[in-house]
């Protein structure tokens, strides 16, 4: 009998997001604080300095302080984003990964002009696309088991903590609510986005089915182009063409 811990070995998109991740990190310690405010996302220099590289830069660095942050996102990436990425392809998860990490960053950007202390932040981190693979996981697989501390919890039950907790932060402003509101931000629009996608498969598979059921319809029936010749009209023809 073999056992396996988490997903198994990381798929294509997420082992070259881990290897990005992990290689900028290195970099911004060696760099510094410039390379944060540079590529972080910072409201202010986007509005007024046209930093518009930044909702997508952001998602790639993390806190220097310490490895708590890239760990634990990155310990999210490899158990939620691999089995993500073998269900749906490696082309479509990470256009999800991409759609929810800048989702995350445009929700900000768009609280920042009610919020100041949004307005004047500096964001880094994957926690907004990570929160979006949350919402996936558990749409895809609500049923499956995750263990939260030592505690078994379905993975819908599991995101609904989490997706409150952000929310809670997000309003309350404790916990660092700036960052909370990004990770709220890209859940919802991971869930958005999900959504609309299954109601336009939905409205597709329906009008094929439609076309297809017209079809055998209309092959009930003789169509000629004009209007079908009467058998007189088909005999004089052909009398004139012995003579």
């Amino acid at each position: 009998m073999t056992y396996a811990i988490g997903p198994g070995a990381p798929t294509p998109a997420v082992k070259i997001l881990l290897i990005t991740n992990v290689a900028l990190f290195f970099m911004n310690v060696i760099v510094g604080d410039v390379m944060t405010l540079r590529l972080g996302l910072s409201p202010r220099s986007v509005f007024e300095h046209a930093a518009l590289w930044q909702p997508f830069t952001y998602m790639f660095l993390h806190s220097t302080g310490g490895l708590s942050h890239i760990l634990f996102n990155m310990l999210a990436l490899w158990m939620f984003g691999t089995e993500l990425e073998r269900t749906w392809g490696t082309r479509f998860f990470t256009k999800y990964y991409f759609v929810t990490g800048v989702g995350a960053a445009v929700t900000s950007l768009a609280l920042s002009f009610f919020i100041a202390d949004i307005y004047e932040s500096t964001t880094v981190g994957a926690s907004g696309a990570i929160y979006g693979l949350l919402i996936a996981y558990a749409m895809y697989f609500p049923h499956r088991v995750i263990y939260y501390i030592i505690f078994p919890i379905p993975a819908r039950i599991f995101v609904a903590i989490m997706g409150f907790i952000a929310f809670w932060s997000s309003v309350s402003g404790s916990g660092g609510g700036v960052a909370h509101t990004a990770h709220l931000g890209g859940l919802v629009i991971g869930y958005l986005y999900l959504k609309a996608l299954r109601l336009r498969l939905f409205d597709e598979v329906k009008f094929r089915y439609l076309r297809w059921k017209m079809g055998r319809a209309r092959s009930r029936f003789d169509v000629y182009s004009g209007g079908r010749p009467s058998d007189d009209e088909w005999k004089s023809d052909w009398k004139k063409h012995i003579h």
